[in-house]
């Protein structure tokens, strides 16, 4: 299946609808911190660990779970880490004390990234090789709309009726892509299958590495404004606390924009669009300490900062393209690489603040990233470049 049809349409929006749901749970418990500690009667530091969790699970799982299931139809392992993250929620709204939600957070994060990874390529293999980007792009999708819709409306739920309703909530969201994926999920277009060997194999290729580090430390800079984006508002554009959920719904339109748009321009160039999205991102961070000081300006900066998220297709296509007979490793560490990206880009801004340099250095710290990024993508074409001339003819 190699053209854009209604078929190919509703098996996307299937996994759409589940990177929805993942979005969901991972940024869920972010607004639900007081409830959960006080109901757990733990700090507020502690619930934060529970975040760190899931993360670590994220991290382990998508290497883990690629090699084991390397054998697995790519349908089959889809079914698979779908019902284990709704296993993992039911779990964690039922969980009994904090250390048994430490370890059911920890599993749902297990499927995260070789979620991601696997539907990526089954996105990519219905539709032709130059539409890969835009079909990666709708799978994408599910995620930037969690966060700009799921988050909210889970994080409403949590406080109306309970934090543990909130996580029953994704699990159900889990459910419903088990459903859909059933229903519109062709079997010939996720029947690929690897070995262990071959995808260990993915470790071996300095073109994975190289890109894996490119969005390790690339989108980190994202991550360094973004999570200090409240404080931010708050005591240096001199905005009520009332007004972040808005500031997180332009970021989240932003990273819509961005990804759609990202799709598209990979298509046409993936490497331009690889360096263009990294140098966008620099220029961007670095504007934020000087845009954060009036809120029509700083509203417009987040949303261009959220559109660095163009950055994901391309990495994943490439990916895809270096990892040659390894590819569901390589796809689905391109998330570990995210994650890893998210805790860099909280931990250096967090010391930049620390260090006393205010709360807009985080915009000049995710700028470094973005820059740092850069230098690693250039690193990657001139290796490629070099290879590709002492190749035999």
């Amino acid at each position: 299946m190699t053209s854009s049809t209604p078929s190919t349409r509703w098996a996307a929006l299937a996994l759409a609808v589940g990177g929805f749901g993942i979005g969901t749970g991972e940024f869920a418990i972010m607004g639900l911190l007081p409830d959960v500690a006080e109901n757990l009667q733990v700090s507020a530091p502690a619930v934060g660990h529970l975040i760190s969790a899931y993360a670590i699970g994220v991290v382990v799982g998508a290497p883990l779970i690629a090699v084991i299931a390397a054998r697995w139809s790519r349908r089959a392992l889809l079914f698979a880490l779908m019902a284990l993250f709704a296993l993992g929620n039911f779990a964690s709204a039922l969980a009994p004390g904090y250390d048994s939600l430490m370890a059911f957070r920890f599993i749902a994060g297990l499927p995260h990234g070789a979620y991601f990874g696997v539907a990526a390529l089954v996105a990519a293999s219905m539709v032709a090789p130059n539409k890969r980007g835009q079909a990666i792009g709708r799978v994408m999708l599910g995620l930037t709309v969690a966060a700009l819709i799921g988050n909210p409306l889970a994080t409403g739920l949590g406080q109306w009726l309970g934090w543990r309703y909130a996580f029953a909530a994704v699990g159900g969201i889990a459910v419903i892509t088990l459903v859909l994926l059933h229903r519109f999920l062709p079997a010939a277009a996720a029947g690929a299958s690897s070995s262990p060997l071959a995808e260990l194999g993915a470790l071996k290729r300095e073109q994975v590495w190289l890109t894996l580090g490119i969005g390790a430390v690339g989108f980190g800079g994202l991550f360094a404004v973004f999570s200090y984006i409240a404080p931010t508002l708050t005591e240096v554009t001199g905005l009520s606390t009332h007004t972040v959920p808005i500031a997180l719904g332009v970021f989240g339109l932003g990273m819509i924009i961005g990804n759609i748009v990202g799709g598209a321009l990979a298509d046409r160039a993936l490497t331009a669009t690889i360096g263009g999205v990294l140098v966008w991102s620099v220029l961007v961070l670095a504007l934020f300490p000087l845009m954060a000081t009036q809120p029509w300006s700083a509203f417009l900066s987040i949303l261009l900062i959220g559109t660095g998220v163009a950055l994901v297709p391309a990495l994943q296509i490439r990916l895809m393209d270096v990892a040659a007979d390894a590819q569901t490793l390589a796809a689905s560490l391109n998330h570990s690489a995210f994650n890893i990206a998210n805790a860099l880009g909280a931990w250096l801004g967090g010391r930049a603040i620390d260090a006393g340099w205010g709360w807009t250095s985080t915009g000049y710290v995710g700028a470094a990233l973005a820059a740092g990024g850069f230098v690693l993508f250039v690193v990657s074409v001139l290796r490629s470049r070099r290879a590709l001339s002492h190749a035999p003819a």
